[in-house]
């Protein structure tokens, strides 16, 4: 996939996609979380770039919204749709819905909204959706116990990208390995001519170290399933719960995730344990050690039957005077006794296996001497072993760990990124529940066969102000140019907002708040919203220019207009409306325009313009009562005519009999 070739994406842009492990795939399933693992790009960038990816794959120039009112609705519709996800990436995931022009594209979309619309929003598996995050990717793992060797220049360069957990070294020769084996637990030669040699130490030829980090350096793996533990947990009880058949093992998973701890430690090993608490306890073994010999040779001392009385010896032997000599002469047996149980001490209290209990017998030797002291090389030796035992054990218990999570980490990746689409389709069907959707059906393949335009039956905005239980459902369907005319408040602003929305999700493959709808697929849809007063000549033309550019070929559009009689005088507002309607006629668009000038348009235009009506059945305590559904081929009389007439009902008379005549 030519990645620069996906609309909006750059240069910069596609080399931090470049940079994911798999960027082909996760643009092909609209994966905004894995998007999102790229340097430099955010969810919200993700969702754009997933949603110029499915555009190239559709063929799909976008641009069915093509003005700010469209734009406003549909950010309307995905708004409502928001707020019925748990997660953040369902939010962004939402957003790689858009109104599009390819039927392959819609129908891909529909697909995936008939099946979300077949799913029960369980209130348990929304709450453990509250856990679910897309998978983040650790920092960078310094291991220092651990390097790898080369001859090669090339190599070294190689090492250092591929591998940048451990450190790269230099070496000429086999002197210079062994030199690094005195200071590295592990040393990992990847240069095949250095197979066979024989320095002390662990060293290992692995020639392949690079092709296989998971090996080299299991510390990453394990600092990817540390650093999403919570995520991973979160995401198999979601599974658990919406009885869903996980991509994983999750007791496999759930025993796995129990053997590493937050900072990629592996834990649960009673070897590893031992080993890293003698690591951490040998200095203050050693202490306590001295002391107890120390003791030993007080109590002694003190009780010691010798020419000279013992509380004057031991102050002698205290101020160093010939320690050795009256030690060996006079305690030589209590003296064994003590660096005995100086030996015990250490041995049994860091529980010191055979050989590393005789390395610990070192640490106190030597000529007799009171107080008793350590020999500090002994104890560097020991503490070296011991250190190198332990980095050896965690190196092993990393390896197998990464060995037995290895084959877990594309399935686990498949475990969260379902569990996130899983929100994404519950959000789907919880919105077609609350507004009683349906599909639409389209009744033509492609945009541009035009004259079908759009039939909803039992259409229920839930943009409105008020409760969507108290919308009343509205039937309306046109086809070609036609006016809908109706009185003040009767709804004829609400019932274009409903084209406008069902028209807009149904082109997103998405479930409409209606009982039934036919619709044809449109290339681009015009929403112009009600002008705020009447403009000067500048703006007046600017709005002229783009209706001229509206209807230079309009074929397959929808255009839906709200009383654009505003922008000027009445006279030259309708003769301006019937000039557009006539162009729009001419190419067979749909379309929509509110007007309280329908009688003067219709007059003014060269064909038979389609008049509509949302009419008033009357007034009530000063409060139209109206049917919200446009009747066909009706000018619907206006709120003056209600009025007058209901006067001329009430009152009577000769005026308001004249005025209604007028109408």
């Amino acid at each position: 996939m030519e990645l620069e070739a996906i609309p909006g994406v750059g240069a910069k842009t596609a080399r931090a996609l470049q940079e994911l492990d798999d960027p082909e795939s996760a643009l092909s399933s609209g994966d905004v979380a894995a998007l999102a693992r790229a340097p430099g790009v955010t969810e919200g960038r993700a969702a754009q770039i997933a949603r110029g990816a499915i555009r190239q794959r559709h063929d799909d120039e976008g641009g069915v919204l093509a003005t700010d009112r469209a734009h406003e609705v549909y950010r309307d519709a995905v708004g409502l749709l928001k707020e019925r996800t748990v997660t953040d990436y369902a939010e962004k995931r939402l957003e790689t819905f858009y109104p599009s022009a390819s039927h392959e594209r819609i129908r891909e979309a529909q697909a995936f909204a008939e099946r979300a619309a077949e799913r029960e929003p369980d209130p348990d598996v929304l709450d453990a959706l509250a856990g679910v995050e897309p998978l983040a990717e650790p920092g960078t793992v310094r291991v220092r116990e651990r390097c790898l060797a080369t001859a090669d220049a090339e190599r070294y360069a190689e090492a250092e990208e591929r591998v940048p957990e451990l450190s790269a070294e230099i070496v000429e020769d086999t002197r210079d390995i062994a030199e690094l084996a005195r200071s590295y637990s592990t040393v990992i030669v990847v240069d095949e001519e250095f197979a066979g040699l024989d320095v002390e130490g662990d060293v290992r030829v692995r020639p392949d170290a690079l092709e296989t980090p998971s090996e080299t350096v299991p510390e990453r793996l394990l600092a990817f399933f540390a650093e999403n533990r919570d995520r991973l947990l979160a995401a198999a009880e979601v599974h658990e719960v919406a009885d869903e058949e996980p991509p994983v093992d999750v007791e496999r998973l759930r025993d796995a995730l129990s053997r590493v701890d937050e900072d990629g430690t592996v834990v649960g090993d009673d070897e590893f344990d031992r080993l890293a608490v003698a690591v951490d306890d040998l200095d203050a073994a050693v202490g306590t050690a001295e002391s107890v010999a120390n003791d030993h040779l007080r109590d002694a001392i003190r009780e010691k039957d010798v020419t000279i009385e013992g509380q004057d010896f031991l102050s002698l032997v205290e101020q160093g005077a010939r320690v050795d000599s009256l030690l060996s002469r006079e305690l030589a047996d209590e003296y064994d006794e003590a660096l005995a149980k100086a030996r015990e001490h250490v041995a049994d209290s860091l529980f010191l296996e055979d050989d590393e209990a005789e390395l610990a017998s070192r640490i106190f030797g030597g000529e007799p001497t009171f107080p008793v002291e350590h020999e500090e090389e002994a104890v560097a030796r020991l503490r070296t072993e011991l250190t190198a035992a332990r980095d050896r054990r965690a190196a092993k218990l990393k390896a197998d760990l990464a060995a037995d999570l290895g084959d877990l980490r594309d399935p686990v990746e498949e475990l969260v990124r379902d569990a996130l689409e899983l929100d994404v389709e519950l959000a789907i069907s919880q919105f077609a529940r609350d507004f009683d959707c349906v599909m639409p059906e389209f009744v033509d393949g492609e945009p541009g066969e035009t004259g079908t335009g759009f039939r909803i039956e039992g259409g229920r905005s839930p943009l409105l102000d008020v409760d969507f239980e108290a919308v009343e459902p509205v039937d309306y369907a046109v086809e070609g140019a036609t006016l809908l005319s109706g009185v003040n408040s009767g709804g004829k602003t609400s019932t274009l907002d409903l084209v406008a929305l069902v028209t807009i999700l149904a082109q997103m493959g998405l479930p409409v708040p209606a009982e039934r709808v036919e619709l044809e697929q449109f290339g681009e849809i015009h929403y112009y919203a009600k002008s705020q007063g009447t403009l000067d000549a500048g703006a007046f033309e600017a709005t002229l220019r783009d209706f001229g550019d509206l209807v230079d070929g309009a074929d397959g559009r929808l255009v839906l207009v709200d009383e654009l009689e505003s922008i000027t005088e009445p006279g030259a507002s309708a003769k301006i409306i019937a000039g557009i309607l006539e162009a729009l006629d001419d190419q067979q668009a749909t379309a929509v325009f509110v007007s309280h000038l329908a009688r003067e348009i219709r007059e003014a235009a060269d064909f038979d313009v389609a008049v509509d009506g949302i009419e008033a059945t009357g007034l009530v305590d000063g409060e139209l009562r109206v049917n919200r559904s446009p009747q066909k081929n009706h000018l619907a009389r206006s709120t003056p005519e209600l009025i007058v007439e209901k006067l001329a009902d009430d009152r009577g008379g000769e005026f308001y009999d004249a005025l209604l005549e007028k109408f």
